[in-house]
């Protein structure tokens, strides 16, 4: 499985909603994909730990490294860099090899 997490820093924070709902049209139910959340920076979580130069955070994991390379080139997800891209300041992924997903 692979651990697919993105972190946006926008240019204009009044664009955040609409990245939430560009994610959510086009990045949501691709094939091999076991989950999807999407959401905002918790404001309230402040500690000297918190890495906070983020606004929004999408993780996606795959069920395989073979069906996160798919997603990489389909045409919704084309869309939605095609779509985005300007506003965003600065983007950071972290692709992760998982050992287990696990329901606690």
């Amino acid at each position: 499985m692979l651990s697919h997490a993105v972190y946006f820093t926008m240019k204009d924070k009044g664009s955040i909603d609409s990245l939430i709902k560009s994610c959510r049209t086009h990045l949501t139910d691709h094939p091999g994909a076991i989950s999807f959340a999407v959401g905002r920076c918790a404001s309230e979580y402040d500690r000297q730990v918190n890495d906070r130069a983020f606004d929004v955070a999408l993780e996606i994991i795959f069920e395989s490294h073979a069906a996160h390379d798919t997603y990489q080139t389909s045409d919704r997800h084309q869309q939605f860099i095609g779509d985005n891209a300007e506003k965003w300041a600065q983007v950071r992924v972290f692709d992760v090899t998982l050992d287990a997903l696990e329901k606690v």
